[in-house]
């Protein structure tokens, strides 16, 4: 085990954190609120720590295999994490470093959900904070320091293929820096287009950029605490609907559709079926909210579309609260907390691939029954999937709801309403956000006892890491020679 480069990359994200900060130091600054102090010194204690380490590591050697890999894909994000924290807690938003800590690995795994009861209150430069929190998380961190490894000679595949979601991770190019920048130039391009858009909606420019940041990152933190509801403006609305989408879908897609190529976008499997599942949930909602609400055609269409949308990608803002609509209505819009976005984005959840390759392995399993000698691989886009792919969906399906069923269980005893506590726990392993019951999502979960909060905290961590990258680390045989 290569420790010291180990740390020596963990440090060097550490140092990156740092420098990230300076940015929502000069928020504070411009608006010239109490915060600016806590950013100092916040920046100032990640970036020793980041340089100490670099420092006292820089004779690493620069092998690097799966085991480092996995294990700094998954400590990257509890280092930032804590460190992510001290913002809140030195400008007094969040004294408690639970509920510190808490919001910032929500942040970071774009979950969004909270612990805040009057988020405007809070300074713009914290604000911001939380919000760029979830959109450095959105690409991931590991993607972005690819594009730097290189300058330690460390090889970056194994970092990549641990922490980039979904079972087949796409590369741009052949070579996996150019991969990284391409995949950030993308993100930063479609966060720049959707702030110009927003900003002409109607929203401030700060509100617009905070906005644009956690819509790409699928994180759903606003500057407000009405969420997006806080602006009725169908504009407004339509636009954020619009860039989840596109957040949603696999950025190889987006690669290739700002190249030109969209008919090739529109013969993908799965953006097909993903599109398909938007539009017919959409369908069945806003029917369910014209059959027994008083709103208005559109209203009700844009409310369906919102948050269908706002749920399948697993971004997690409102414009309406789905637990006041009839309870068929409520129980749709939780079955897509098990859905995600596609693979390749940065979308939490199962992903759309991997229920489309389980539900096609089901079929052809019926047939195999029927036909025992035939050949009959699962297709996905016109290519045959590899069996070790088969496998690893179907293993993952089976841990995901084992997790899920134990962990609803085990929060019953810190949450005794079965509701809230599946609610909890079925949006946190799916980087969702709002639940049910009293996390939904007019509510918070700053009730949560600290117990509960740090249960959900790994829950997070083990949803945006797709359960193997972290599960692995809890197996003896990772840990031999």
């Amino acid at each position: 085990m290569n420790l010291k480069l180990i740390f020596r990359v963990l440090g060097f994200l550490s140092l990156v954190e740092g420098i990230a900060m300076l940015l929502a130091l000069a928020v504070s600054v411009v608006f010239g609120e109490h915060d600016i102090t806590a950013f100092i010194i916040s920046s100032g204690i990640s970036v020793l720590a980041g340089g100490l380490i670099l420092l006292l590591t820089k004779n690493a050697s620069r092998d690097i295999g799966k085991r480092e890999g996995f294990i700094i894909v998954s400590f990257a994000w509890i280092i930032f994490s804590f460190f992510g924290s001290l913002p809140y807690i030195f400008s007094g938003s969040i004294p408690n470093f639970t509920d510190a800590f808490f919001e910032t690995i929500s942040g970071f795994t774009t979950t969004g959900s909270s612990i805040l009861a009057d988020i405007e209150a809070l300074p713009h430069g914290i604000l911001f904070w939380r919000s760029l929190t979830q959109w450095l998380g959105g690409m991931g961190i590991i993607v972005l320091s690819l594009a730097i490894l290189p300058v330690f000679g460390i090889g970056g595949m194994q970092l990549f293929m641990a922490e980039v979601p979904g079972p087949t991770p796409d590369k741009i190019s052949p070579r996996i820096r150019q991969t990284a920048k391409t995949l950030w130039i993308i993100y930063l391009g479609f966060t720049v287009a959707e702030t110009l858009l927003l900003w002409i909606g109607g929203m401030t420019f700060y509100d617009a950029i905070c906005h644009s940041f956690t819509t790409m990152a699928t994180g759903g933190f606003s500057t407000k605490q009405a969420s997006i509801a806080h602006w009725n403006s169908p504009f407004i609305q339509y636009i954020i609907v619009l860039f989840m989408f596109f957040a949603g879908t696999n950025f190889t897609l987006s690669y290739i559709a700002l190249k030109g190529k969209v008919g090739r976008v529109l013969k993908d499997e799965e953006f097909k079926y993903y599109s398909l599942f938007i539009l017919g949930f959409t369908a069945v909602i806003f029917l369910g909210l014209v059959l027994s609400t008083s709103l208005g055609v559109e209203q009700a269409f844009r409310d369906a579309l919102f948050q269908v949308v706002s749920i399948i990608t697993t971004t997690g803002f409102a414009t309406s609260d789905y637990l006041l609509w009839p309870p068929i209505l409520t129980i749709l819009i939780f079955v897509l907390f098990f859905f995600g976005g596609s693979a390749g984005s940065t979308g939490g959840g199962i992903k759309i691939m991997r229920i489309v390759i389980l539900f096609k392995n089901s079929y052809y399993e019926l047939r195999r029954m029927i036909h025992p000698k035939a050949v009959i691989p699962v297709k996905f886009n016109k290519h045959s999937v590899d069996a070790k792919i088969v496998t690893n969906v179907l293993a993952f399906f089976m841990l995901y709801f084992i997790i899920f069923g134990f962990s609803v269980v085990i929060f019953t005893f810190i949450e005794p309403d079965l509701d809230s506590a599946m609610g909890a726990v079925a949006t946190c392993l799916g980087n969702i956000g709002p639940g049910l019951g009293r996390v939904g999502p007019a509510e918070n979960f700053a009730h949560v006892a600290p117990a509960g909060k740090w249960f959900l905290s790994f829950l997070m961590l083990l949803g945006r890491l797709e359960l193997f990258t972290v599960l692995v680390l809890f197996s003896p045989t990772f840990w031999k020679e």
